[in-house]
């Protein structure tokens, strides 16, 4: 669990490089492509809390299975008291699959979270802990 929280602290978003233009390119610096495969949940939770002190708010993306991923990331950031909702959508895509002739289509959902007014007092208090359990380690 240390290991994906200092990860995530050493963490740096680099601008993409898509060359989309304006505003939709601002809006996607915030988001995180969530996998229930290629990393733990609390990394996604991590990355989120991040996101949100970066950008005062984080959008988290799914595809099919790893829907249930996000949802659970969205829950945990608020029933912490870090973040509330401010947009939810869902849809369908096409996904090519080279196995198949046609696309097969997959379910997507999109949640905007925003952060909290405690989100700066929360996060604070969480660090002092950290710094305070590392100190006790220490000595």
């Amino acid at each position: 669990m240390e290991e994906v929280t200092e990860a995530v602290s050493n963490l740096t978003i680099a601008e993409g490089a898509a060359g989309a233009g304006g505003s939709a390119e601002a809006h996607k610096k915030n988001r995180i492509q969530v996998s229930n495969t290629k990393k733990p949940l609390f990394f996604y939770v991590n990355l989120a809390k991040r996101y949100m002190q970066q950008h005062n708010e984080v959008e988290l993306s799914a595809l099919g299975m790893a829907i249930a991923t996000v949802v659970t990331v969205a829950e945990i950031l608020k029933n912490n008291g870090l973040a509330v909702e401010k947009k939810i959508m869902t849809s369908t895509v096409d996904v090519k699959d080279d196995s198949r002739s046609r696309p097969i289509q997959k379910a997507k959902i999109e949640i905007l979270l925003g952060k909290t007014n405690k989100f700066d007092e929360l996060m604070a208090a969480a660090a002092e802990e950290r710094e305070a359990a590392e100190a006790e380690e220490q000595s």
